[in-house]
């Protein structure tokens, strides 16, 4: 399978679709029983998975609760397992319906909002219903998120699932907002491609077998690396009705939706030849009433070309297609545990040349901006392995997030309005009073992989001064399942060879899941040598301390996070706190170099003791 785009392709027969009451409804009473409503979302499932049929691709059917009531749904299911090979599996969503609501007494949806007493109740509702109506248990299932406590609950009771769509990748504030701040899921943090879950957090890859949850997990559909960082996560994924919505099509074309699946392709090319793409989509995308701003016409071809293309690269040998289980197990002998992710990911959307290079392992998770001269713009720790219990009854209900150290969407990034700074990893150079952040500069990058590391080189960078001009070349390495991330800045070219240039290689962090800042007062600032240690207890004071070829270090208890950062040979190194107005953390390295001298530093991130 190697260099081939491995594809699920997983439906549902969702007899009460997303939003589809309210659109057929017209201002009748809700009515989740409706037969216009359930004859409607059945025939799209029907139609949906003669498509699929019709370009030689196998399905997985993830039943919902509602459909485990229709007996032509179960009966269909069992059909299209016995003709295609499709999987029968059991999906989570689709709980809506009146015998839900009548035994569970709520209009709640999202199976990771429950109580754990009423998940475990709702599991074991729709897991015997399951095999009630099809004599086993499904071997997969999903949701839009699954908490690790929910895993490990259907783990244990159900052993026989392998498998699991467990988020949706970068479903945070931006989505929020972008719903009228309506849609209370807050999931940002997590991978975008398949990865072993561990039993502590969902979205934290497993480390090894003790931290193995049983299960591989996948996506909520395959999203676009730029444009779901930067935008709405929901207008970007290989689900022809988000490309639609996300208004990514002009005249009926969509030539973005088949660069996005072939980008997931490219992927193969930093992967070892492993590419995984992922599409997914119920009923109601397809509703005969329309959807957004679209006709029913266009719903349903843009369906139609979505999967003739992945028939197509089937035809000419460049895909194969597997169910969820079939693809757990695929998983589990090609990948090992600290096998890390790597994309990168041009701009298919806006026609730029921008550049973002993703990067995950079990110790973190990152994204380093080539427009921005290779600065880190997203940094999660997930090397603190965080246990953060989410639904009702915990201290967050509806915020699955994974804390970030770097969010630049969040927290400013490099510009800010007014005053104080952005979390970002840049270098600052100075010459004569000048200083120019690397953060200004655009650049594109190469990438290459040699025993346990990953390189990124980044093309070369030149930065004028009034009177100095000189090139910069770097490269970042990410030695896995480290959590250490390498930065090697030299002067290749400069116009006055014995000039010395100040580097400033720089690391301003804060940590949160959204927008507002949190409270810092646990955070501890230090420099370190052999000798001696300093401290800052933070309080909004803007103080600074210095070392020379030291050690800089952040605690910050709240997420149990250690961030480090050292340099060799001789350097300064620094901490800063910030301020009320500018509530950020800045560890340093600075060093002067001329022509043919680097600058080394390590960032590394530690479980706090």
């Amino acid at each position: 399978m190697k260099d081939k785009l491995i594809l699920n392709l997983v439906h549902r027969p969702e007899m009460v679709p997303e939003y589809a009451e309210k659109i057929m409804g017209h201002g009748e009473k809700e009515n989740l029983e409706k037969e216009p409503l359930l004859k409607e979302s059945l025939d799209i499932f029907k139609l949906q998975q003669q498509i699929a049929h019709e370009h030689g691709l196998k399905t997985t059917i993830q039943m919902t609760y509602a459909s485990l009531f229709n007996e032509e749904a179960v009966a269909l299911a069992k059909a299209h397992h016995a003709e295609y090979g499709d999987e029968i599996a059991l999906t989570l969503l689709g709980l809506p319906s009146t015998a839900f609501r009548n035994k569970y007494k709520t209009k709640d949806f999202c199976i990771w909002m429950f109580s754990y007493e009423d998940k475990k109740r709702i599991v074991d509702d729709v897991f015997s219903l399951f095999f009630e109506k099809f004599g086993f248990y499904p071997q997969s299932t999903g949701s839009y998120y699954m908490d690790a406590d929910l895993i490990n609950y259907i783990k244990e009771k159900y052993p026989s699932v392998i498998c699991a769509i467990a988020t949706c990748w970068e479903e945070g504030p931006k989505a929020y907002h972008a719903t009228n701040n309506s849609w209370y899921t807050f999931m940002d943090g997590g991978p975008w491609n398949p990865w072993i879950p561990s039993k502590i957090n969902t979205h934290v890859p497993a480390e090894n077998e003790s931290e193995d949850s049983g299960i591989v997990a996948i996506p909520h559909l395959s999203r676009d690396l730029n444009a779901c960082f930067d935008g709405n996560g929901s207008n970007f994924g290989t689900h022809p009705q988000n490309v639609l919505r996300g208004m990514a099509y002009k005249d009926g074309q969509y030539p973005y939706l088949f660069n996005l699946i072939d980008q997931y392709r490219h992927l193969g090319k930093f992967n070892d030849g492993y590419a995984y793409n992922m599409m997914f989509v119920g009923p109601g995308w397809m509703n005969k009433m329309g959807r957004w701003e679209q006709p029913y016409t266009l719903l349903e071809q843009s369906y139609k070309d979505g999967i003739a293309y992945y028939g197509k690269l089937k035809k000419e040998g460049k895909l194969i297609d597997l169910t969820m289980s079939e693809f757990a197990h695929y998983y589990r002998a090609n990948k090992t545990y600290k096998t890390p992710e790597v994309a990168l990911w041009q701009d298919i959307l806006y026609g730029s040349e921008k550049q973002y290079f993703w990067y995950l392992d079990p110790y973190l998770r990152t994204c380093v901006d080539l427009n921005q001269g290779g600065a880190l713009i997203d940094l999660r720790p997930y090397v603190a392995k965080l246990y953060l219990p989410v639904g009702i009854g915990t201290p967050r209900i509806v915020n699955a997030s994974y804390p970030f150290l770097i969010q630049a969407n969040y927290r400013a990034g490099y510009f800010t309005h007014y005053a104080g700074e952005g979390t970002l990893k840049s270098t600052k150079v100075s010459y004569e009073g000048e200083e120019i952040d690397l953060a200004l500069c655009l650049t594109k990058a190469t990438f290459s992989k040699k025993g346990d590391e990953r390189y990124l080189h980044l093309d070369p960078i030149e930065v004028v001064f009034k009177r100095l001009t000189i090139t910069i070349a770097t490269t970042i390495t990410f030695k896995e399942a480290t959590g250490e991330i390498r930065y090697a800045r030299r002067i290749i070219k400069s116009s006055d060879p014995h000039a010395k240039v100040t580097f400033n290689d720089y690391m301003t962090g804060a940590f949160g899941t959204t927008e507002y800042p949190e409270e810092m007062y646990h955070i501890r600032l230090r420099v370190n040598d052999a000798e001696k240690s300093q401290e800052i207890k933070y309080h909004y004071a803007n103080r600074e301390l210095t070392i020379h070829n030291g050690i800089s270090e952040v605690i910050i208890p709240d997420i149990e996070t250690r961030i480090t950062m050292k340099s060799v040979g001789e350097y300064e190194t620094y901490v800063r706190e910030g301020y009320a107005f500018s509530p950020m953390y800045t560890l340093g390295v600075m060093k002067d170099l001329k022509q043919g001298e680097e600058i080394e530093t390590w960032l590394k991130l530690e479980k706090a003791a």
